[in-house]
């Protein structure tokens, strides 16, 4: 589904609700961190093994959280006025400059950290 569509069908649920009056970015943001704290609950102390397990009633539990922090976010972006596509977009361009193929692939650490394994 395209973005712009997605984002007006969540606008438009939560104008009916009357709710933009609570959605300033002050409690976006913390709206948004709570249910990010939320999704990783699902993860705290398992181990990788157990995530590839995880049956259809988790998965769909964690896809619940995903949304919410998705939701939250798109809100976020909007009252910011903050186009989130060119956002992401401009952001995957600073990040493959900052980031070169030959100097990250296979490799976790920041930018201006060096490699100790390699």
């Amino acid at each position: 589904m395209d973005y712009k569509i997605l984002l007006e069908k969540m606008m438009s649920f939560r104008h009916d609700r009357n709710w933009e009056q609570f959605h300033d970015p002050k409690n976006l943001s913390m709206a948004l961190s709570i249910e990010a704290g939320e999704l990783m609950e699902h993860f705290l102390w398992i181990s990788k093994e157990d995530v590839t397990n995880f049956s259809d009633e988790k998965k769909q539990e964690i896809s619940e959280e995903i949304s919410d922090v998705f939701i939250y976010l798109s809100y976020l972006a909007h009252g910011l006025g903050i186009d989130i596509e060119k956002s992401v977009e401009r952001k995957l361009e600073l990040n493959a400059k900052k980031y070169p193929i030959e100097k990250s692939s296979g490799c976790c650490l920041k930018a201006n950290k060096s490699n100790p394994v390699g």
